[in-house]
């Protein structure tokens, strides 16, 4: 993506005026009699303060836009069903047996899951966890990994 000369000269008056703003507020006060005081830089800057307006609603289209929506956030651990590649650890507190032994083991996986029976397969289950994944596969659904889900698997920062 390419920005005209125009766009870039009134960010960087935009970065300039944020930079004196700050650093004005460091400057210590000086005393200065009524008769050394001049209005006449007013008219420059209102012009610096509208070139620096004016580039700030130059870069508010660049916002990224976020996924609101997501159809799979009932599965999250809210529902009867628990989606195995995007749940958190916590969605398993429900389900008798399975916090916090078998539900650290599959929130832990970095594979993603691409049916309910790969679940089986997670490294360190025992034959009682597995007992137990079998009582509740029927509650069990697999969707895509998303990244904004993954990354919070084991501590999604909500305490009792």
């Amino acid at each position: 993506m390419r920005f005209s000369s125009e766009k870039m000269k009134s960010f960087f008056a935009l970065v300039l005026a944020v930079a004196l703003g700050a650093t004005s507020a460091f400057t210590p006060a000086t005393r200065m009699s009524r008769a050394t005081v001049s209005m006449n830089a007013e008219p420059a800057r209102r012009e610096f303060l509208g070139a620096a307006a004016a580039a700030a609603a130059a870069v508010v289209p660049l916002a990224a836009n976020a996924d609101v929506d997501y159809d799979g956030i009932k599965y999250l651990g809210g529902g009867d069903q628990i989606d195995l590649n995007n749940a958190n650890i916590r969605a398993y507190l429900r389900l008798k047996g399975m916090y916090p032994g078998a539900a650290g083991k599959i929130a832990s996986n970095k594979k993603p899951y691409k049916s309910v029976g790969d679940v089986y397969a997670t490294p360190g289950l025992t034959d009682a966890e597995k007992t137990v994944i079998k009582k509740y596969e029927s509650r069990f659904v697999v969707l895509e990994p998303k990244a904004e889900y993954v990354i919070d698997r084991m501590n999604n920062g909500l305490y009792r």
